[in-house]
């Protein structure tokens, strides 16, 4: 993980910069032209004399400027008339707006850019790094969110997913309709789109989804599928008996959909960006729209309760490089691209993850046993 200092704004650029600008939004949901388009870097305004940070950060919104004098980053959709809004296009501080792009880029002109990735299947890949940084945001009570594609529940990566789920290492999972129908399925009748953990077609199976969803609905809920024994295993059982929110977003070829699922395009951002909030790190799994959905909604920074930042760790596994890609293309530039499938990713990250766990166990041990031991 990368940790950073703010910048030093006693420097004379800084110093003698103006207030930043803000301007009535002219109506609803519309911005007064010439407004400061945001990124998911640190970014800092001069208000009043004074640097500060904006809460909520994320990409592709607005500066809005409350009457306490308080700052927030709001999507577009969200301004109402006559909102402060944040005015500008350089973000050197110039106009009272400075992004802290130096912060992680070290290219020539450490611009916020799209289209800048490099991602290869090539690539090492540091399950014990990833290990780590995991067991040490579940230790300091971080909010790791976890976005999942129906892959995962296909390529038998489901039971593995469920250990990081008992062992405290989701704070919430953000998925589509199909992600609870397979995993729901595959708890009712073992199978996923009727294919058996063997890969072999059953018959009739090609109707077994749609029965899981049946049976779902007619116990009024996913929870409620759980508590009559409907649904006994599996990650939305482990979900529910452990308290571990997730959100289901619907897309327009949904089976049923199931009764948690969120048909509402706005509402459904809504419920994830409620999420992406609190992220302390993000693990996106088999799932192109999903992936790009969420790391819109995430900063590129974590802020710790000491004040200072550390980059927010974003790792996206999918077994097409096209889909980090596009990921880290559309702006989630700290995103580290692992080119795999999804059962390889999550068995080998729960061996990792258990034997950093053991590591970790084994030295308590001795450290209370004392030097004698």
């Amino acid at each position: 993980m990368t940790s950073f200092k703010h910048p030093d704004f006693s420097l004379p650029g800084f110093a003698s910069a103006p207030d930043a600008r803000f301007v009535p939004a002219p109506a609803d949901g519309v911005l007064p032209e010439g407004f400061f388009s945001t990124t998911n870097l640190p970014t800092y305004v001069r208000v009043a004399g004074a640097w500060v940070m904006p809460r909520e950060p994320r990409m592709d919104s607005a500066l809005v400027l409350e009457d306490d004098g308080s700052l927030w980053i709001r999507e577009p959709r969200r301004v109402k008339r006559g909102d402060r809004i944040g005015m500008g296009m350089a973000e050197d501080g110039s106009e009272g707006i400075y992004v802290h792009a130096a912060a992680f880029f070290s290219g020539d002109d450490g611009e916020f850019k799209f289209m800048a990735s490099e991602v290869s299947r090539e690539k090492p890949i540091d399950y014990a790094l990833m290990a780590r940084i995991l067991i040490d945001e579940r230790d300091r009570g971080g909010y790791p969110v976890w976005v999942a594609g129906p892959a995962l529940v296909h390529s038998r990566a489901r039971n593995d997913f469920v250990w990081f789920i008992e062992h405290g290492f989701v704070g919430a999972l953000l998925a589509g309709n199909a992600v609870a129908v397979h995993d729901i399925e595959a708890s009712i009748f073992g199978t996923t789109l009727g294919m058996t953990g063997q890969g072999e077609i059953t018959t009739a199976g090609h109707g077994l989804h749609m029965r899981a969803i049946n049976r779902v609905r007619a116990a009024g809920s996913i929870a409620a599928a759980v508590q009559n024994g409907t649904i006994t295993s599996g990650i939305m059982h482990a979900c529910v008996t452990h308290g571990v929110p997730f959100v289901l977003t619907g897309s327009i070829r949904d089976d049923g959909p199931l009764p948690e699922v969120i048909t509402d395009a706005l509402e459904g951002q809504d419920a994830m960006r409620r999420h992406a909030v609190k992220a302390t790190m993000a693990i996106l799994i088999a799932t192109a729209l999903h992936a790009i959905a969420t790391g819109n909604m995430l900063p590129a920074f974590v802020t710790e309760p000491d004040g200072s930042l550390r980059e927010l760790s974003t790792i996206c596994v999918d077994s097409l490089e096209f889909v980090v890609t596009k990921l880290k293309d559309r702006g989630t530039h700290q995103a580290f691209g692992v080119v795999t499938n999804a059962q390889d990713f999550m068995h080998i990250l729960r061996l990792y993850v258990e034997r950093e766990m053991d590591q970790r166990m084994l030295a308590g041990v001795r450290a209370a046993a004392g030097p004698s031991a």
